[in-house]
């Protein structure tokens, strides 16, 4: 099943079945909704969510790129100003498309022990949370998803819910896959097309990630949850966990471009920042044409939208194209994480090994090869010599590099979680700016410090008295620094 037979499956839950005239068709019966048809559109709910809008503010706040001087569209995420009313579709996305979908597939799974499917979707469940606490530290979980029966849900802590969701990763790897009552999955299966190997390599994966996101808050509990996955021989992702069958065709584009380029009819609000290009360029790194369409982008330093230098008019505006993928976890990123895991825990141990996998295929992605930036004396030499904050800066930094585009939300998130890349004690057009270390916004409404969390949404506010008192967003989550 493509995207372009999702959109209309997913109003009608079944396009195959037969006309009954005691079923109003504009309400179907959740009885009607097969896992087959649920999953797919669940998939699509959580990817166009997060490496949509939410791809949008990971690029400003990464530093990938800045707003445009002659455009507006985004100066309240690159000045860090956001509302409450902002991000209300995502957040409504979020839970009413993709996670009550995912749980009407794991009531159906459960009961007819179909393991394939109830693997499936407890990691796109835990995924998606994972995501919502990471950008609110508290939301519904508990009482969540409960429909009509709870209209209220209480809050809860981003800890407690880390923990409940690692338990049910650890459920669901536990289950029969050998039982009769398994379904086989096939195309409905955006990421693996029914392969139950890599669905246990993404579990896998994304318990690493939890784990890692702890080591601040939690380092006892981080350290034991890793040990025990490589204790276990645990199988981690090599290949990319996203979707790919995005077309040119309008409704079934890649969302970031769907919302940057085609909804806006202009693709000039998102230009290079100096942050990121001087990195580039003082590396000479080739992907620097992949992510700009040229060797020599001029840059807008971060935030300085309503400048009058005219330099900033001509500035390189970020390349998108409506196929690009979403990943969820990537090929790269899961390398870059058992770098980290093994610099941590086992004494950096195959640490080196699983960098440079990480920046080839990093490169690779876009068709370059990294073998000169990894040798000896090249621009991404790791730093076996170095400290320990050295290794994970260099890591991080590279995993950075990785994430532009519809997965740029992750590089916010994980620069929250290590300070890394760094922050410059100057602003970027102060001539000791060091490339790629992070600048504040000339245009900050919050002083000189950065995002680290989102607003509670206004939609769930009004609803929801059990809403918690907003945060200032420069309050890191349970996990951050």
């Amino acid at each position: 099943m493509g995207v372009s037979l999702i959109i209309s499956c997913f109003s009608t839950f079944s396009c195959k079945q037969q006309l009954n005239i005691n079923q109003d068709p504009n309400n179907p019966s959740t009885s009607l909704a097969t896992e087959q048809l649920l999953f797919p559109a669940a998939t699509i709910s959580a990817a166009s969510a997060i490496g949509g809008e939410l791809a949008i503010i990971g690029m400003l706040w990464s530093e990938f790129t800045t707003e445009d001087v002659s455009s507006s569209q985004y100066r309240n995420f690159d000045s860090y100003n956001v509302v409450s009313t902002d991000l209300n579709t995502d957040y409504n996305q979020l839970y009413t498309g993709a996670l009550n979908d995912l749980q009407l597939i794991l009531e159906k799974a459960k009961s007819s022990q179909d393991w394939n499917y109830n693997l499936m979707a407890t990691v796109m469940k835990v995924y998606t949370y994972q995501v919502l606490v990471d950008m609110y530290d508290q939301v519904p979980y508990t009482d969540a998803l409960q429909g009509a029966s709870d209209l209220q849900p209480k809050f809860d802590n981003g800890d407690s819910i880390y923990e409940s969701l690692l338990s049910s990763l650890d459920s669901a790897l536990n289950q029969d896959f050998t039982a009769s009552t398994n379904s086989t999955p096939g195309s409905e299966d955006f990421l693996f097309n029914g392969d139950m190997s890599q669905w246990k390599a993404f579990a896998n994966t994304l318990k690493l990630k939890m784990y890692l996101r702890m080591v601040n808050a939690k380092p006892a509990e981080a350290q034991a949850g890793i040990t025990a996955l490589y204790n276990a021989n645990a199988v981690f992702l090599t290949v990319d966990a996203g979707v790919t069958q995005w077309t040119t065709v309008p409704n079934k584009q890649n969302p970031f471009y769907a919302q940057n380029i085609f909804a806006l009819n202009t693709p000039s609000n998102l230009k290079a920042s100096v942050t990121f290009i001087t990195w580039l360029t003082k590396n000479n790194d080739p992907r620097i044409v992949s992510y700009f369409g040229t060797a020599t982008p001029v840059g807008i330093d971060q935030g300085n939208y309503q400048s009058n230098n005219p330099v900033y008019k001509t500035a390189t505006t970020f390349v998108q194209h409506a196929t690009d993928p979403v990943q969820f976890i990537s090929g790269p990123e899961s390398f870059f994480m058992q770098a980290e895991a093994r610099e941590r825990y086992f004494g950096g141990d195959q640490a080196q090994a699983l960098y440079n996998a990480g920046v080839q295929a990093a490169f690779a992605f876009y068709g370059f090869d990294a073998t000169t930036f990894i040798a000896p004396g090249g621009a991404y030499e790791y730093p076996t010599a170095g400290t320990l904050d050295d290794k994970i800066d260099a890591i991080i930094t590279q995993k950075w590099a990785s994430f532009p585009g519809s997965h740029a939300l992750e590089s916010w998130m994980e620069r929250n979680r290590t300070g890394f890349p760094k922050s410059s004690q100057v602003y970027s057009t102060d001539p000791s700016y060091i490339p790629g270390q992070f600048v504040v916004s000339a245009s900050s409404v919050i002083g000189d410090a950065y995002p680290k969390r989102i607003v509670f949404p206004d939609n769930e506010r009004s609803r929801n008295t059990n809403t918690p008192a907003q945060v200032p967003i420069t309050t890191p989550v349970w996990w951050g620094q």
